[in-house]
C-alpha cells in the first residue's frame, strides 16, 4: 500500500521504521530541524533520520499547508502539529495514539499515565479529525504497564503494538464511534512538572520519575546540588535514587554520587 507518514518523535520514528519494511512509504511529513541537547545545536528530529536512512523524501513546512504526492492514506504518529481541516477531507488519515482513548488525549499521554500510576495503557488507531484525539476508532488494543518501567519502555511497546494494529487496520479500516464518557487529557508536559519535593509519598514520586526518563528528566535538589533523577524504585515504602545526573555533569549511579559529594 502506498502511504504517507507524518511522524516527528520517537514513537513515530519506530512507527515509520516498520511501516517502511511493509509498505510502499512515499513520503515523511516531520517538524523543523530544532536546536537540541545541552549544546543546542540544531539537529534533525528522530523520525528525519529514518526516513534519510531509508531514502524516503521529508518534507518539514513550518505550517502545514498541503501534503506533496497523491498517497491515499497518511499516518500520524507523534507528529507534535495539529492537521488543518482543510487537508482531512483529501485522503484518509489514521492516528496512532499511544494511550486507550478516550484516556489521556492529548500531547502527553505515556506520561500522564505513568504519572498517574495507571496499571494498564495500551493503543488506539483512530481517524484524524479537528478535533483533538477525538475521531472514530479502528483498533485499540491495551498492554498492562510494570511498576518499574519507564516512559521509554513503554513507548517502544506501543509501536509495536501500533505496528500490529495497523497491519489488521489498513487492508480495510472501518471505525466505531469514540466514547465521550471517561476522557481525561494528558497535557504538555510543563517545567513544574519535572520538579520533585521529596516530601511527597515515594509512590508519587517514584511514578513522576519514570514518566519522564529517559527523555526528559526529573529535577531535585540533593546534599544542596541540582541533579535531574533518571531511575528510582520504592523498597519497603522508602524512595531510592538509582540513577541521577549532576548539573552540567554525567548519568552516573547514585551512589558514584554520593562519593563525589562527600
Amino acid at each position: 500500500m502506498r502511504l504517507a507518514v507524518a511522524a516527528t518523535a520517537s514513537l513515530g520514528a519506530a512507527v515509520l521504521e516498520g511501516l517502511a519494511a511493509r509498505h510502499d512509504v512515499e513520503l515523511l511529513l516531520t517538524r523543523p530541524d530544532r536546536p537540541r541537547g545541552r549544546g543546542q545545536r540544531v539537529g534533525a528530529p528522530p523520525a528525519k533520520e529514518v526516513a534519510e536512512r531509508l531514502g524516503i523524501p521529508v518534507a518539514q513546512p513550518e505550517r502545514l499547508t498541503e501534503v506533496p504526492g497523491d498517497a491515499p492514506v497518511v499516518i500520524v504518529a507523534a507528529y507534535g502539529a495539529l492537521v488543518p481541516g482543510s487537508l482531512l477531507g483529501e485522503r484518509l488519515w489514521l492516528n496512532v495514539h499511544p494511550s486507550l482513548l478516550p484516556r489521556w488525549r492529548g500531547a502527553a499521554p505515556v506520561e500522564r499515565a505513568l504519572m498517574a500510576g495507571d496499571a494498564e495503557t495500551g493503543v488506539t488507531i483512530h481517524r484524524t479529525t479537528a478535533e483533538l484525539d477525538a475521531g472514530p476508532i479502528a483498533a485499540q488494543r491495551a498492554f498492562p504497564v510494570g511498576r518499574e518501567e519507564d516512559a521509554g519502555a513503554v513507548y517502544d511497546r506501543a509501536a509495536q503494538v501500533a505496528l500490529e494494529l495497523l497491519d489488521e487496520v489498513l487492508p480495510e479500516p472501518t471505525f466505531a464511534p469514540q466514547p465521550t464518557e471517561g476522557a481525561t487529557y494528558a497535557e504538555k508536559i510543563r517545567p513544574i512538572d519535572r520538579e520533585l519535593d521529596l516530601s511527597w509519598p515515594p509512590g508519587e514520586l517514584h511514578n513522576r520519575i519514570r514518566a519522564l526518563s529517559p527523555h526528559i528528566g526529573a529535577r531535585t535538589q540533593v546534599d544542596g546540588r541540582r541533579v535531574l533523577v533518571w531511575r528510582s524504585r520504592v523498597v519497603q515504602g522508602r524512595l531510592e535514587l538509582l540513577e541521577v545526573q549532576p548539573e552540567g555533569g554525567r548519568r552516573m549511579p547514585y551512589e558514584a554520587f554520593l562519593r563525589g559529594v562527600r
